[in-house]
């Protein structure tokens, strides 16, 4: 996003077009997301009310697979000299991206979601 994310945009950019569509076709799915401003907004809750959400503890944001996707594109991505330039760097990070990374990290779940219940609620090793 090339401006602040608000709650409010969150909603209108993210939620509304993206996410909800989503989560009605696959029943039973539940959405995670982090404490971000922007998720934490009212706006966003209010949305979210109709959709089973993953309680998210307020230290935790490890739990995430997409925390681990990040890491994985600071090592690989080169110097960027133009917004542009760094566009599509993360573009082509993410379609040479192997699946069974991705796949790797959201079967790590329960035993990270473990890790956090045992430490309860602080940050993990996993």
């Amino acid at each position: 996003m090339r401006e602040t994310l608000t709650g409010q945009r969150y909603v209108d950019d993210i939620l509304r077009p993206h996410v909800g569509p989503f989560l009605n076709g696959l029943p039973g799915a539940i959405f995670q997301q982090d404490n971000a401003r922007p998720h934490t907004a009212r706006v966003a809750q209010d949305f979210l009310r109709h959709f089973q959400t993953l309680p998210w503890p307020t230290h935790s944001p490890d739990l995430s697979p997409v925390v681990h996707v990040w890491d994985l594109l600071k090592l690989h991505m080169p110097s960027c000299h133009s917004v542009h330039d760094l566009e599509l760097a993360v573009q082509d990070f993410w379609a040479h991206l192997p699946q069974d990374s991705i796949r790797c990290l959201i079967n790590s779940m329960p035993d990270r979601v473990a890790a956090c219940i045992a430490v309860t609620g602080g940050p993990t090793r996993n």
